[in-house]
């Protein structure tokens, strides 16, 4: 486990400069960046992702920024993106496309005012939300949803991620929160990957509160993200689907299930975990950023 985000002298809910280490990140890589409009003729086979996003005030912290970016470039230039993020959940499923017009969802409280000026105009994903649709909608109703903007859960870690926001992004969101149904999602949208797609579960490996008001609870969230890291790698996906049963520490890890399930969405999408990587693994004030790349590029 690397080091807390406590000693890299990050304090969320007291930033210097809020949002400061983001706006110098851009300063810095946004020269250099030609990710594409996502309309290559050259398709790669990609992986899906599980990525642990956190709350606006990460965007302070450069060394989290950092391993975010130089993970996206290890990847093939993504056509399009579809993100299922812990903060959307609409029965049926539900889908939106963005563009450059669609502001954000701030679906966040309780933070400086500049988190809540912050922008992300991603490239239009109109014709990738109706291949998702159409893909879902062969078996159950989907409804579409226009004019709803990224979440944080979907925007935060793209910011980082892709900042030039010149990859179509579509956002799908969780019909429940069981486990099976998240799953289902990631291998009814499996293809996509063999069509340039990025596939992203975006949540948190622990997503405690307590261990804000109590430090000694990380010991609960550190076995509960030992538990997971070594389910996944050895493929026990059904350890995690009934990891509320199964999972140490998980009243205190995961009081509720909304963070946790998007991982079950990656190893759908995925089909196997013969391949599995690790880009981010740190506790960041007592909680888990694992974040992981399951199945190859090809």
């Amino acid at each position: 486990m690397a080091e807390t985000t406590t000693a890299r002298g990050v304090d969320p809910f007291n930033p210097a400069s809020p949002a400061g280490a983001y706006f110098e990140f851009l300063e810095r890589v946004l020269p250099d960046q030609n990710t594409g409009d996502g309309s290559s003729e050259m398709v790669s086979t990609m992986p899906s992702l599980f990525v642990s996003h956190g709350a606006p005030p990460l965007l302070d912290d450069p060394r989290w920024l950092e391993e975010l970016h130089q993970w996206s470039r290890t990847l093939p230039t993504p056509r399009g993106i579809v993100v299922v993020s812990a903060h959307w959940h609409d029965a049926p499923v539900s889908v939106t496309s963005t563009g450059p017009q669609v502001p954000l969802t701030y679906d966040f409280g309780g933070f400086h005012p500049v988190y809540y000026t912050l922008q992300y105009r991603s490239a239009d994903s109109t014709t990738l939300a109706q291949r998702v649709t159409d893909m879902l909608s062969s078996r159950t109703p989907v409804h579409r949803v226009a004019g709803r903007g990224l979440d944080h859960g979907a925007f935060i870690p793209l910011m980082a991620m892709y900042p030039a926001a010149d990859v179509p992004v579509v956002q799908v969101s969780m019909p429940g929160l069981d486990p099976a149904s998240l799953y289902e999602l990631g291998v009814r949208l499996r293809a996509l990957r063999e069509e340039g797609i990025l596939l992203i579960g975006s949540g948190f490996m622990t997503h405690s509160f307590a261990v804000f008001r109590r430090p000694d609870l990380a010991a609960h969230n550190v076995a509960f993200d030992r538990w997971a890291a070594d389910a996944i790698v050895t493929g026990d996906v059904d350890a995690l689907h009934d990891y509320t049963s199964k999972a140490p520490g998980v009243a205190v890890a995961h009081p509720t299930a909304e963070h946790f399930v998007p991982l079950l969405f990656t190893l759908g999408a995925a089909g196997s975990t013969a391949d599995v990587q690790t880009p981010i693994d740190a506790m960041w004030f007592g909680n888990s950023t694992r974040s992981v790349q399951v199945g190859g590029v090809g």
